[in-house]
């Protein structure tokens, strides 16, 4: 059981990333390989306004990293686990999602 401040502040702050499919998308692009921010908008069909703001929100999150590359920015997870940490968490969603073993799923529409 979590009990420290710093390990549920922790996950709160990946949860809290977490929480938006562009978000998801970005750390998934970034899990495949760092990226500028020009090129990870074009990939993801969304505008670098709108980019940046989901950039910068992974950045307070701790989740990813603004490398300057000469003149230009390149983004990067911040720690190669979380790539493992993101495969590891979409295996275990798939596999929920195939158990099913809630009696209730349907009617409470929660699992």
């Amino acid at each position: 059981m979590l009990t420290l401040a710093a390990d549920i502040q922790v996950l709160a702050r990946f949860g809290r990333a977490l929480a938006d499919p562009i978000r998801c998308r970005v750390l998934l692009a970034l899990r495949e390989a760092p990226a500028h921010p020009a090129d990870l908008a074009d990939t993801l069909e969304i505008s670098r306004t709108r980019l940046s703001n989901h950039l910068a929100c992974l950045r307070d999150c701790g989740l990813v990293v603004a490398v300057p590359v000469g003149r230009r920015t390149r983004y990067e997870l911040a720690d190669e686990r979380l790539g493992h940490a993101l495969d590891d968490l979409r295996t275990a969603v798939v596999a929920v999602e195939t158990d099913k073993t809630c009696v209730d799923a349907e009617d409470k529409d929660c699992c």
